[in-house]
This record gives structure tokens, C-alpha cells and sequence, in this order.
């Protein structure tokens, strides 16, 4: 009884055994035959593993075959899964690394890898680096001017068109500059060498001027850019920034000495005010004393000091008065 109930689990321990097996080759089969041909090096144990920690098969056995087929080295299937695992976009590394060997620039897994990671297109950072990008500055969908105006030592407005011809670098394009920066830069550049010419008929007869002056500043540093050159699209000539600043100015000092002189006027306005205030009260004095002279006069006739020379010289003489006389004293 227990060597027939021992068969019997061998025998059901062994239909199972054979189905496991049955459907991991029916699932693995294709690829495991494709990675043995592609000389891939990936078992059918592997396969099954990647499934396990939850890592897409498929795309790690294209990955290693394209990889292999291309002729790149040193690309294991364990950098693949990691990764994959990391979020990154395996097949467009590999992608990557095949364009970048066969244009023959130094490119390695790691830094590709890391590309990726950061959220940058390292396939097109590749094609851009073979196939250098034509960018307008200013950008046309920006918004305010469409052009770059500046002003020359003369005064007059040039109003600039430009066209940068950059290529990615590589090394650079994890943590450098975006394109907004390598625009803005080329901008500023342009407008500065503009102001630094003597006359803008200088720049109208070489505008090479501004592109060589521009390119030598180095303004492609810390960006993921590598700046090819800088062509000068079109030039327009505007105002005359400097005739209008003058008269601005010239209108300006109009209005100081303006509000200098009304100052100025004002100020003699309150001075005649507080002279003729000053005036009338000597006027109101002169009156006040003239109003005094009447009483004065009156006082001196009651004690006697007015009188005539004679009428002195009779007071002080030491004869007596007749009673007549005394009463024209008295009168008057």
C-alpha cells in the first residue's frame, strides 16, 4: 500500500516536474533560441529569474542581441536588468551607444546609463551630436521682440536675426544648460558686441564681426551644448536712440531750469510782499508819530515851552510882568 501510494506521488511529482518544464520552454523557448544564436549568452534559468524580479525578458534579450551584433563590449546582462529596474529606457540606450560607435564618439554605458536616467534623451543627444541643431535667436514663439536690438557707440539701433548651429555635448548634458540658456547667452553677446562698435556702419559693412566676437566669449561653458557657429541672419537698422536720449535730456533740463526759475520768481514775489508789508508798517508809524506832534505841541503851549525869541528873552528877564501882558500870556 505505502509502494503504491509512493508511485503514485513519484508519478504526479513528475507530470508536474513536466509541466513547469513544458511551459517555461513554451514561454522561454524563443528567446533562449534567439539569445544562443545571437551568441547573447543568456539562459533559459536567467530568463525565468528576470521574470521573477519582475524585469521585462523581451527587452533585456533585444537589448544584449542588438548590443552583441553591433560589436559593443563590456554590456552584461546584470547592467541591462539594474537599469531597467532603475526606470530607465533600455532599449533606447543600447540604441544610443550603437549610433554613438558607429559615428566613433566616446560614448560608454555608464555615462549613456546615466543620460537616461536624468530624464534626457540620450538617442537624440546622439543624432544631435552627429547631425548638429539650428536654433533661432531670438526664438520665434518667444514671447516680446523678434529680434535683438542694440545700440551702437553712434546712437543708432541695429535690430539683429540670428541662427546657432550647436551640437550636444555629451559630457556636459548631465547637469549643463538647457537651450533657453545658450540663447539667452548668444543674445546678450550679440547685443554687447554691437554696443562695443564705434559706428553701426561698421557692423552693417562685417557683421562676421559680431559672430567672431560672440563665438570667442565662450558662452557654450557649463551648457549641454557645444556651439558650432553663429550666423548672422539678417540685420535692420532702427531709431536713433542716442538724437532721442538727447532731446529727452534736453527736455529734461527744460523743466528743471523751468521749475528753478519759478522757484527763483516765487521767491522775489514773497520778497516785494514783505517789503511792501514792511512799508506800510513805517507808513502806520509815521502816522502814529505824526498823530503824536498835535498833543506834544498842546502840552508844550499849556507849560509854556513855545513861544518866540523876545517873549524868551522877556521870561528870563528879571523884570516883573504887567497885568495885561500876563493876560496874553494867559491867553495864549
Amino acid at each position: 500500500m505505502l509502494n503504491g501510494w509512493l508511485t503514485v506521488t513519484g508519478i504526479a511529482f513528475a507530470v508536474v516536474l513536466t509541466l513547469v518544464f513544458a511551459f517555461v520552454f513554451s514561454r522561454y523557448a524563443g528567446l533562449w533560441l534567439r539569445a544562443l544564436v545571437s551568441r547573447a549568452r543568456i539562459g533559459m534559468l536567467s530568463l525565468v529569474s528576470m521574470t521573477l524580479r519582475r524585469v521585462s525578458p523581451q527587452k533585456i534579450v533585444d537589448a544584449k542581441v542588438m548590443a552583441v551584433q553591433a560589436g559593443l563590449e563590456g554590456i552584461d546582462k546584470r547592467s541591462l536588468e539594474s537599469h531597467q529596474l532603475a526606470g530607465g529606457r533600455v532599449t533606447n540606450v543600447v540604441r544610443a551607444l550603437i549610433a554613438a560607435h558607429r559615428a566613433k564618439i566616446d560614448l560608454d554605458w555608464n555615462t549613456a546609463a546615466a543620460i537616461d536616467l536624468a530624464g534626457r534623451d540620450v538617442l537624440d543627444a546622439v543624432r544631435m551630436s552627429v547631425d548638429p541643431r539650428v536654433i533661432d535667436c531670438p526664438a520665434p514663439d518667444a514671447p516680446g521682440r523678434n529680434t535683438l536690438d542694440g545700440v551702437a557707440r553712434d546712437g543708432i539701433q541695429l535690430k539683429v536675426k540670428a541662427r546657432v548651429t550647436v551640437r550636444a555635448n555629451l559630457a556636459q548634458l548631465v547637469g549643463g544648460a538647457t537651450e533657453e540658456t545658450v540663447v539667452a547667452r548668444v543674445g546678450e553677446g550679440i547685443v554687447s558686441a554691437i554696443g562695443s562698435c564705434a559706428n553701426h556702419k561698421t557692423v552693417l559693412a562685417n557683421p562676421m564681426l559680431i559672430s567672431q566676437r560672440v563665438q570667442n566669449r565662450g558662452l557654450d561653458a557649463q551648457t549641454a551644448f557645444a556651439i558650432v557657429s553663429i550666423d548672422i541672419a539678417n540685420i535692420d537698422v532702427g531709431d536713433n536712440i542716442g538724437a532721442r536720449l538727447q532731446i529727452d535730456q534736453a527736455q529734461a533740463d527744460m523743466r528743471v531750469a523751468r521749475a528753478k526759475a519759478e522757484e527763483r520768481r516765487a521767491r522775489a514775489v514773497a520778497t516785494e510782499q514783505e517789503m511792501i508789508a514792511k512799508t506800510r508798517e513805517n507808513q502806520a508809524q509815521v502816522v502814529a508819530a505824526e498823530a503824536r506832534i498835535p498833543r506834544a505841541q498842546a502840552c508844550a503851549f499849556r507849560e509854556g515851552n513855545i513861544g518866540t525869541r523876545d517873549h524868551r528873552r522877556r521870561s528870563h528877564s528879571p523884570r516883573t510882568v504887567t497885568a495885561p501882558r500876563a493876560k496874553e500870556t494867559e491867553q495864549l
